[in-house]
């Protein structure tokens, strides 16, 4: 069977490398794919919000099968024009989407069937955004609407940066029409937990926890990214605080958006935060998590794409979901300067037998080149997470391109639980 992946990150490549292990399948495409992604799949120069593209693409090159992975081309209706080809694919439709694509309606969602998540207020008027502010809360939440790279949320310490940040995406457009309504929402506290899951819309089966870090700099200081690392599984999700979110918190959600006709199959991540009044939802995202992924999918022992078929035909209550006890840790290669100014195009060298996954890079002349603020993540699994972090960390040394920066601290607050 030939597959078809759209995306073209270090998520998508982790996916790519476990469906590479059924060997039914015969040939993975992905779309657009990156330099290192090459490696393991023939990348095609159609982009991941391109519909028209893909749909042809998948039309004409006899395609039996497509993840869509990334948040843009789900939200945008991916899943729903291949479908109509006769082409099951794992990922949630539009109306599913919307999950992730649309802030406002999520936090009204959860409101509506009681699953547990900040207090919040919502608003299309700049002028009246910023008087709620003068008697809000501080600090508090500022959250775009509409998908924004995921850097559409904004913590303000003061009212001042409050106003700032409503001004930025309101009046100053930030991120576009993603922010023509926002949601001002409780700033809240506790360990924060990723949580993706499995579910065909029935059935819902949590993968192993993860810890994301989100801040460039060690000590969870300097600007927020697209994550620098990852670890799993995270220790503040306990067996008592993964039967509460089964119970308040996943099954509601599928139950929820069952009963707005919108039934959710694919991968639906779950952002929570271990609050002193139990587990609260931060954010849904609609697939896989990045950089999560680089570190779920490697102790996934059950077979990946035999659960995507069977997300896909809605049975996922059949299929073998199994993880091993092991842990794991990635951490990722920046550019130097990322998130914001960063320089590419340095040629990459490192070991041909780890798990990197590669999220920025081009292929020139045979040469694998640096091509983005991210540019791999680099996962290692070993029996306790101090074993696991300290091979990555060997690993990392091992890469080498110009301009290279990384967090030295990834895990470090996992092990002080």
């Amino acid at each position: 069977m030939k597959v078809l992946v759209v995306g073209g990150g270090g998520r998508e490549h982790a996916i790519i490398k476990k469906l590479k292990e059924n060997k039914e399948i015969e040939k993975i495409y992905a779309l657009p794919g990156n330099g290192g992604i090459a490696a393991d799949a023939e990348c095609v120069a159609i982009g991941a919000k391109d519909i028209d593209g893909i749909v042809d693409f998948a039309k004409n090159n006899d395609i039996g099968f497509a993840v869509v992975a990334p948040d843009d081309p789900l939200v945008l209706g991916a899943v729903d024009e291949l479908e109509k080809l006769g082409i099951p694919c794992f990922g949630p439709e539009k109306k599913a989407a919307i999950i992730e694509g649309s802030k406002v309606f999520s936090k009204n969602l959860m409101k509506k069937y009681g699953i547990p998540t900040a207090a919040y207020e919502v608003f299309d008027d700049a002028a009246k955004a910023l008087a709620y502010i003068e008697t809000a809360p501080i600090p508090t939440v500022i959250k775009a609407d509409g998908l924004a790279l995921g850097k559409g949320v904004i913590i303000a310490m003061t009212r001042e940066e409050a106003s700032d940040a409503v001004r930025s995406i309101m009046e100053d457009k930030q991120f576009g029409d993603s922010g023509n309504q926002i949601v001002i929402e409780e700033f809240l506290e506790g360990p924060e937990v990723s949580v993706l899951s499995f579910t065909d819309g029935k059935t819902v089966v949590p993968m192993i926890s993860s810890m994301d870090h989100k801040r460039a700099l060690d000590g969870d200081k300097g600007l927020n990214t697209g994550g620098m690392g990852t670890i799993a599984p995270n220790p503040y999700y306990t067996p008592e605080v993964a039967e509460r979110c089964m119970e308040e918190i996943f099954l509601p959600t599928i139950n929820a958006m069952n009963a707005e006709g919108r039934t959710f199959k694919g991968c639906l991540y779950f952002g929570l935060m271990i609050t002193k009044n139990g587990p609260k939802v931060i954010e849904y995202n609609c697939r896989f998590g990045d950089p999560e992924t680089q570190v779920v999918l490697p102790l996934l022992e059950s077979d990946l794409f035999e659960i995507m078929k069977h997300v896909a035909a809605g049975t996922l209550a059949d299929a073998e979901v199994k993880f091993s006890s092991d842990s794991a840790c990635c951490v990722v290669m920046a550019s130097e300067g990322y998130p914001q100014k960063y320089q590419t195009g340095f040629e990459i060298t490192m070991p041909a037998d780890k798990n990197i996954y590669i999220a920025g890079a081009k292929l020139d002349g045979g040469k694998l080149l640096s091509g983005g603020g991210r540019v791999l993540g680099v996962t290692e699994t070993a029996a306790t997470l101090g074993e696991a972090i300290g091979k990555a960390y060997e690993t990392v040394k091992t890469v080498n391109f110009e301009n290279a920066f990384y967090r030295k601290d990834i895990g470090k607050k996992a092990m002080e639980v």
